[in-house]
């Protein structure tokens, strides 16, 4: 069987990630995401540059982009995608995740739920 990765960029995510991280000095620097408590559906996505890698955490590289996930985080992520959206509404980074059922009009935040089903709308004014 083969393992699905645990996340993966958009073309466009890794474009804008590239340009990002050249305007960097530290050749060791890449993405931190990571899921914490709190949105208006319970867990929402984070999203920090940095150099640091812990014994724990998970290290994708697609492409010379390095991706850090905590271990916590990797049982929401798995098989997520990263893009980066340039809309009417602001510009940044969302996360197509498939463990979503439930998910913020304003893609920052997310519920996993206990049954399955669709991602749907949250209702919080977003």
């Amino acid at each position: 069987m083969i393992e699905q990765a645990t996340v993966s960029l958009t073309t466009d995510a890794m474009a804008q990630l590239r340009s990002l991280l050249e305007k960097e000095s530290n050749p060791a620097i890449g993405l931190r995401v990571f899921v914490s408590g709190g949105g208006c559906s319970g867990l929402q996505y984070g999203m920090a540059f940095d150099d640091q890698v812990r014994p724990d955490d998970e290290v994708v590289e697609q492409e010379g982009v390095k991706i850090i996930l905590d271990e916590l985080s990797i049982q929401y992520l798995r098989g997520s995608e990263i893009d980066y959206v340039d809309s009417l509404m602001g510009a940044g980074f969302t996360v197509h995740n498939p463990n979503a059922v439930r998910s913020c009009s304003c893609g920052h935040s997310f519920d996993t739920g206990d049954e399955g089903g669709q991602a749907k709308a949250c209702g919080c004014g977003h």
